[in-house]
């Protein structure tokens, strides 16, 4: 697994401290980017929360998910939260160190008072005497929340005073591209009051101490509840390894309901899901992906977008349209850039693997962020991708007249064919296990991108177009 180092440079360490009668919660920032550039310190908000405990605890959740490995617990994780500020509300998101877990607490307009919020996106440091002080929260008294430093701080400071150096997984970032992909298939399965939500989360199974893996768990609408099952019936839900919702216990006593989000359909495979707990004037919503032991980060859900050149065209287009909006309107997008809609969805899911759109299932549409790492990370080493280009490149494709192709990789040759509804077909051992649920293989990448070079060596640059595979219901996996 590739890795590097990302130095996070804070002014002072995040603080709750008093202040003449209530409460004050200073987030520092990192370098990040805003409307204006990048900044050393950006200040995005400097206003109250209306619901002091919740939001505490809900950022907490957000701190527990980037400080756990849900898979090999033994082993830990420490990354900030970062936040991005779309005009009207606040989001703080998370992986955790197994990137089998994406968490986000969104601080809706609802649940802010007396201040503007900014446009950016930046890390948070969210440090252990933070952490404490947070879960030791009560009464009612108002909370001041300060994201980025003072005013008077940002035009004095001389430099960083705290640094952290966190490790910082490729598979980390493809996470969050995969997420966005996986989370624009999702539809709105069940929805619970508080009373029920309560119910259902407090009785979800726990693993017994040393038990290894399990079946996944299912769910189905019953009721004004969920119901478990043991099998995929229509309509269930795929709910792997529950205890990957304990992040919820932290703000249970504060529910006021619970959305939860799936693919329309399922083979009976592992899905990933969304679940959603709603909290005043704010979301904390779980994304699981749908085996413990598998991150999101090799779903394969973005590997067409990123093998074609036409989609890294339009993404330039539309990355400069995009101005921190927290729902980005596609058809207003494509009438801008004077493409159709499928290109400018396929522009996104480009964008997206650098980190700079993300999807919000409760309002069915993408939002714009920035997250402060290096452009085209994520592409550069997929596996998948890279492995694919490698095969073009050694002139190990041979494109059949019938629509078929043929693949050397090491010792052996594959055949590929498009099946219904476009998807490449192949002999791989990949391709048998999976039937495209976890995207194409590489040897079918590798056809694709052959045939998109060997028509536009024969009718020019106009003949690529953007194309899309569709994988509502991908699943993770590293390597084909």
């Amino acid at each position: 697994m590739s890795r590097s180092t990302q130095a996070l440079a804070y002014a002072r360490p995040s603080a709750l401290t008093a202040s003449a009668g209530s409460r004050l919660l200073g987030l520092e920032t990192s370098g990040g980017l805003t409307p204006a550039g990048p900044e050393a310190h950006p200040q995005f908000f400097d206003g109250f929360l209306k619901d002091p405990q919740a939001a505490a605890r809900g950022l907490l959740a957000v701190a527990d998910v980037a400080a756990t490995r849900y898979y090999q617990r033994t082993l830990r994780a420490s990354l900030d939260p970062v936040v991005t500020a779309n005009g009207d509300r606040l989001r703080f998101e998370s992986f955790s160190g197994c990137c089998g877990v994406y968490a986000r607490l969104d601080v809706l307009p609802e649940g802010l008072d007396g201040a503007d919020t900014g446009h950016g996106t930046t890390n948070v440091d969210v440090n252990n005497p933070l952490r404490e002080a947070l879960s030791r929260l009560t009464g009612s008294e108002p909370l001041h929340l300060r994201v980025g430093p003072e005013e008077l701080a940002v035009t004095t400071l001389d430099g960083p005073v705290v640094e952290k150096k966190v490790p910082l997984p490729d598979r980390w970032l493809r996470g969050f591209a995969e997420s966005q992909v996986i989370g624009a298939g999702f539809d709105l399965r069940a929805e619970l009051s508080a009373a029920e939500a309560l119910r259902f989360l407090r009785g979800l199974p726990r693993p017994a101490a040393g038990s290894g893996a399990r079946a996944p768990l299912w769910v189905v609408p019953a009721g004004g509840g969920l119901r478990p099952t043991t099998r995929p019936v229509p309509g269930a839900v795929c709910l792997a390894g529950p205890e990957r919702l304990a992040a919820f216990q932290r703000v249970l006593r504060h529910a006021t309901g619970l959305r939860v989000y799936g693919p329309a359909h399922n083979d009976g495979a592992p899905t990933a899901a969304a679940w959603e707990l709603g909290l005043p004037g704010m979301r904390l919503t779980l994304t699981l992906s749908p085996e413990p032991a598998r991150g999101f980060s090799g779903e394969g859900g973005v590997l067409e977008a990123l093998a074609t050149d036409a989609a890294a065209a339009d993404a330039d287009l539309i990355s400069v349209l995009l101005s921190w909006e927290p729902r980005v309107d596609v058809a207003e997008l494509a009438a801008q850039a004077g493409i159709d809609a499928e290109r400018v969805r396929a522009a996104l899911v480009r964008l997206g693997t650098d980190g700079r759109v993300g999807y919000d299932a409760a309002d069915a549409s993408y939002f714009h962020r920035e997250l402060p790492y290096a452009a085209g990370r994520a592409e550069r080493h997929n596996p998948r991708l890279v492995a694919a280009r490698a095969l073009v490149d050694e002139g190990a494709v041979g494109l059949g007249a019938d629509g078929t192709a043929t693949v050397r990789s090491g010792e052996r040759t594959y055949l590929v064919r498009e099946t219904a509804g476009g998807v490449m077909g192949c002999t791989c051992r990949w391709w048998a296990d999976y039937r495209g649920r976890r995207g194409p293989c590489k040897h079918a990448l590798a056809v694709r991108t052959a045939r998109r070079s060997a028509a536009t060596a024969t009718a020019g640059p106009a003949a690529e177009r953007p194309l899309v595979h569709a994988t509502t219901e991908a699943t993770a996996g590293e390597t084909s």
